[in-house]
């Protein structure tokens, strides 16, 4: 869990500083296409530190959960995940 949880802090880390570079650029009039480069860049780092949270969150809590006993549990972590694949691929 500890080998993640500093995957997962280097990627938001490198987006907030990647971020801070964007917010520069734009209020320093740079060329668009620089900065929308920049944008994907942040959100390929965010994506990034997503995944590897929720690889942790599977491979941690959901173990656990799924493997309850008590159905109403795995069924409310099947909904959690669910709800959080949908807020990640809306458009």
């Amino acid at each position: 869990m500890e080998h993640n949880r500093k995957l997962i802090l280097t990627s938001l880390k490198k987006a907030r500083g990647t971020l801070d570079k964007v917010i520069e650029m734009t209020e320093n009039g740079a060329y668009c296409a620089d900065i929308a480069h920049q944008i994907n860049a942040t959100l390929g780092l965010l994506r990034s530190g997503n995944r590897e949270l929720m690889r942790d969150h599977l491979q941690c809590c959901g173990r656990e959960k799924l493997g309850s006993p008590d159905t109403r549990i795995a069924d409310a972590f099947i909904e959690e995940l669910l709800q959080t694949w949908d807020v990640a691929t809306r458009k």
